[in-house]
């Protein structure tokens, strides 16, 4: 038993130590090792450049464009290869960003897939399921193999996304159903330069939309499934289970589903906002913390239960093992969790770690991120545009090069004793530091995305991560070990009681005054310049490092050069929002578009907006209303809102400006006048208009989508457009 224990010590001495030295740095002024090899770092930005140069062109670019520069600049590489110029270098960062261009464009042809043109139903159709998301309310379904009632194979979409709302159980994937629905084209943006989820549908190959009239009816199980329809059954089943093993909590099974295999979709919103408010909406994510979670407790398992098998220990390489052994959890929780872009990020990270402890080589480092990147924007190359890359890659980024430098001081401070040299001094301060880089990194992104940072987030965390990381995960990875002998509510029921704290937790966070601050959109080249400060921060090491913090000041700033809309119009007229400034904003009456409500709340930084009401003076937004429309007085002009014909003549005389959301003969209003009518809202979808002394600034949807695939309208359309 001494010699087991002795072997037990002497491995979890060596590890410790092989920690200790991962992020060992340099000695002071050793600038020339620190900055060996750092130019590479720049790979996966310049690619990312030339991808987002594509996804910014206002036209879809030939596909030849993309790698006629990329056979050209590659040719010229090869020529100047032994001339190490500034020429060679350039030509070399040229060669990167036709390659991101030509991937995305390669990417983007591959995916190509037919769209419908124009909202059917209530019609009947068939298809096979693949994908099954619970919901609060019903499920959701994917499903390929369409077969619409009275379509020509033409416009048929390959692949439908439909809502149900009845009751009882959902369909399996693979299954073959039948539903009456009510299908539509992916929706363009609620206001222009808005979310597009017209694009991320287009490289899912998601062509229709829309939502089930009453029950599916399954025609057809099937006799044989691939691989990807087996592994969506897996996961159906395990949240199944999840959800009956957790307990009788309220709330707490969506939460359990979400981290054990990534389905969030039944969360309840008011769980989703104080998480949110709390700044814990990360730990609902599977990213980076469970990933990294579930590979180092099977890698610490593993190796201390072989430790304790003394001819095992003596010999074989028992951390090796545990390393392989890490690396295929890891990948079974990447597979059941959904594989989403921060899931494949972790898991190549990990991956890449515990390869590095098989060849005894450090692993840790900024190459490490650079390399999963580039890897993540290969395999998808839209995914740049997503808020979960680009929130889950500034967050790594930013604690690698913290850790860079405060690794070695916290290592001093562990030789030194002390209260802060103690295990658990430097656990709490190892703790607060990595909510605090990971909070102030990804700060900036969360504001272009959702317009909000929560305030006490860091707090919020420090009580939180601990409870998910000592806690809920390692009673998760029990219950799977115990699923199969139909075990798994052992652990799951104390793993939901660690949920119900961390719920708790955040709803008292969320409750606290001022807890979230909403800010105004950032414009993009601010989000970019922010973003490239960041890189240039984190990447150089010696002085040159801090000319980044003077463009991470100026990204910040540029929320201020924006103004916002003084009127917002959805993409069918049905929603209209009045900017009065000073926080006041007043929204069209109804209960409907709740999704575009809130989203136009968050994008002008407000909290309360009012809606006007149908009759009389509102002193409070300053706007006249009744049932044939608004007046309201906007950068010292009046502008008249119509929604009822017969007061279009009168309003149109009067106002300086119109806004028509009724069909009215163009006679009766001016030219001049008119800011926007149905047909502009009809052919250019979300509008969002700006009042100048110069006159009116119209902004709209499809002027900022451009011609692009995801974003064509019909041909009959289109044809309408060029006659007008």
């Amino acid at each position: 038993m001494a010699t087991v224990t002795a072997q037990i010590r002497g491995n979890a001495a060596l590890f410790a130590s092989s920690l200790r030295t991962r992020f060992a740095a340099a000695p002071a002024g050793d600038t020339g090792r620190l900055n060996e090899g750092r130019p590479a770092l720049w790979s996966p930005v310049l690619f990312a450049a030339g991808i987002g140069g594509y996804f910014s062109l206002p036209v879809e670019p030939g596909l030849w464009w993309g790698i006629a520069v990329l056979a050209a600049s590659g040719l010229a590489v090869i020529v100047l290869r032994r001339r190490r110029g500034s020429i060679f270098h350039g030509l070399l960062a040229l060669l990167i960003i036709a390659a991101g261009f030509a991937t995305v464009q390669i990417r983007n042809a591959a995916v190509s897939a037919p769209v419908l043109e124009r909202e059917v139903g209530p019609v009947g159709f068939s298809g096979r399921v693949i994908r099954v998301e619970p919901q609060e309310k019903g499920y959701r379904l994917t499903l390929d193999r369409i077969a619409i009632e009275r379509s020509g194979a033409d416009r048929i979409a390959e692949r439908v996304r439909i809502s149900v709302r009845a009751d009882g159980a959902s369909p399996d994937p693979g299954d073959t159903v039948f539903a009456l629905a009510i299908l539509q084209p992916p929706p363009s943006p609620s206001l222009p330069g808005g979310y597009d989820f017209a694009r991320t549908a287009w490289f899912e190959r998601i062509g229709a939309v829309g939502f089930a009239l009453g029950a599916v009816t399954v025609t057809e199980k099937p006799a044989e499934s691939s691989w990807r329809i087996k592994l969506a059954a897996l996961r159906i089943d395990l949240t199944r289970r999840i959800a009956a093993g957790v307990g009788d909590i309220a709330g707490i099974a969506p939460v359990a589903t979400a981290l054990m295999t990534g389905e969030r979709r039944a969360i309840p919103e008011e769980t989703l906002a104080d998480m949110r408010d709390s700044g814990l909406a990360h730990l609902l994510a599977i990213s980076g913390l469970h990933i990294g979670l579930v590979a180092g407790l099977l890698f610490f398992a593993v190796r201390l239960g072989l430790a304790m098998i003394e001819p095992l220990a003596l010999r074989y390489p028992i951390k090796k093992i545990a390393a392989v052994a890490a690396i295929i959890g890891a990948f079974a929780y990447l597979l059941i969790s959904g594989a989403t872009i921060p899931t494949q990020r972790a898991f190549l990270m990990v991956t890449i770690v515990m390869l590095a402890v098989m060849i005894d080589r450090t692993a840790i480092s900024m190459r490490l991120v650079a390399l999963s990147a580039m890897a993540v924007l290969l395999a998808a190359p839209e995914s740049l545009l997503s808020a979960s890359f680009q929130m889950s890659f500034a967050a790594v980024v930013g604690l690698v090069a913290v850790y860079e430098e405060a690794a070695p001081r916290m290592s001093a401070l562990r030789h030194r004793g002390g209260i802060l040299g103690s295990r658990i001094g430097l656990f709490v301060a190892a703790t607060l530091l990595t909510s605090l880089v990971a909070s102030l990194a990804t700060a900036p992104f969360a504001i272009y995305h959702f317009n909000r940072i929560a305030l006490y987030g860091l707090m919020a965390n420090l009580v939180a991560v601990p409870v998910m990381a000592m806690w809920i995960m390692p009673l998760g990875i029990v219950s799977f070990l115990l699923m199969p002998a139909g075990l798994e509510s052992l652990a799951l029921v104390p793993m939901g009681w660690g949920i119900s704290l961390v719920l708790w937790i955040a709803d008292t966070v969320a409750a606290l005054p001022g807890s979230v601050a909403l800010v105004p959109s950032m414009p993009t080249a601010g989000l970019v310049l922010l973003a490239f400060g960041g890189i240039w921060l984190c990447v150089f090491r010696a002085r040159l490092r801090f000319y980044g913090v003077l463009a991470i000041a100026l990204g910040i700033l540029s929320i201020l050069w924006v103004k916002a809309p003084d009127i917002l119009v959805n993409r069918d007229g049905s929603l209209v929002a009045i900017n009065l400034g000073g926080g006041r904003v007043a929204m069209s009456p109804g209960n409907g578009n709740s999704f575009e409500r809130d989203m136009w709340q968050r994008s002008l930084a407000v909290e309360r907006p009012g809606q006007w009401s149908s009759g009389g003076i509102d002193e409070m937004y300053g706007i006249g209303c009744d049932r044939s429309g608004c007046i309201a007085v906007l950068a010292g002009k009046t502008v008249a809102i119509v929604t009822d014909p017969a007061a279009a003549m009168e309003d149109c005389r009067q106002a300086d400006y119109v806004i028509l959301l009724t069909r009215v003969p163009r006679r009766m209003c001016p030219d001049g006048r008119v800011v926007l009518s149905t047909f502009h809202i009809w052919r250019d979808g979300a509008h969002a208009v700006r009042f100048t002394p110069d006159g009116p600034v119209v902004e709209t949807s499809r002027g900022r989508r451009g011609d692009r695939p995801w974003s064509r309208v019909s041909d009959r359309r289109r044809q309408y457009i060029d006659s007008d």
